[in-house]
């Protein structure tokens, strides 16, 4: 009797372990149905598409405009790691933007203080202005990409960037020619931003962000007066691969 209990004890066994394994295949298998983001992420994917971005300058720059249009690669490093609302997964970024322009006010003459030779005072000096074309990359991009839902995908991130324009920017006290000063052509973009993907087929999705972006040249100019800060939003479509 042993005996025959033996192989159908074995049998028993493999069915059950078939069983099971059928089970968790289903439940993998199951984020393909019912939730695309989770089912894309799960794969760590890279991401590729275009996008457009613009916005304004905040405080003593409130009458900036910004827009860029380029292109952004990703790829996802890790799988979902950390617990409760803060769960989510690494990815690595970088964006391109041949398009970048700056609206800032024309050329204008305007009350400025000053100091020379131990004196302070005040002169009605003239300013750059106008439109400024460039050039720019953001090489460093962190993404954090949270937990998602059925259809949405929300990030963080936090990113670096370069600016090259076609004349000093932003904007400062114009200088005779031949002689030292100003801004620079080259800007640094330090910025933090939070977004989310929202996936329109298993594969592609619609991109929302917001960053704030704070423009500095560190003083590769003369003066450094920069864009403290701005708000930009950013609108893209992203291909999952």
């Amino acid at each position: 009797m042993l005996k025959n209990l033996v192989p159908s004890l074995i049998v028993l066994a493999c069915s059950l372990f078939s069983l099971s394994a059928t089970a968790q295949s289903a439940q993998k298998l199951a984020p393909a149905n019912d939730s695309p983001a989770s089912a894309v992420l799960a794969t760590r994917p890279w991401e590729f598409g275009p996008f457009f971005q613009g916005g304004v300058g905040i405080g003593d720059r409130s009458d900036f405009t910004f827009t860029s249009a380029g292109v952004r690669l990703g790829k996802v490093i890790t799988d979902q790691h950390l617990p409760g609302f803060v769960r989510g997964q690494f990815e690595y970024a970088v964006e391109l933007m041949p398009y970048w322009q700056s609206f800032t006010p024309a050329p204008h003459f305007q009350e400025t203080k000053y100091e020379y030779q131990g004196q302070t005072g005040t002169a009605l000096l003239p300013y750059d202005g106008g439109t400024f074309t460039g050039v720019s990359i953001t090489p460093i991009i962190l993404r954090w990409n949270l937990k998602p839902g059925k259809k949405i995908a929300p990030f963080v991130q936090g990113a670096g960037g370069l600016i090259w324009t076609n004349h000093k920017f932003p904007p400062d006290i114009i200088v005779p020619k031949g002689q030292p000063g100003g801004t620079s052509v080259w800007n640094f973009t330090p910025q933090f931003g939070v977004g989310f993907n929202y996936f329109v087929k298993p594969k592609q999705s619609v991109t929302f962000g917001a960053n704030a972006i704070h423009i500095s040249s560190a003083s590769l100019g003369d003066r450094n007066p920069g864009v403290n800060a701005s708000v930009q939003f950013q609108l893209g479509y992203t291909w999952w691969k």
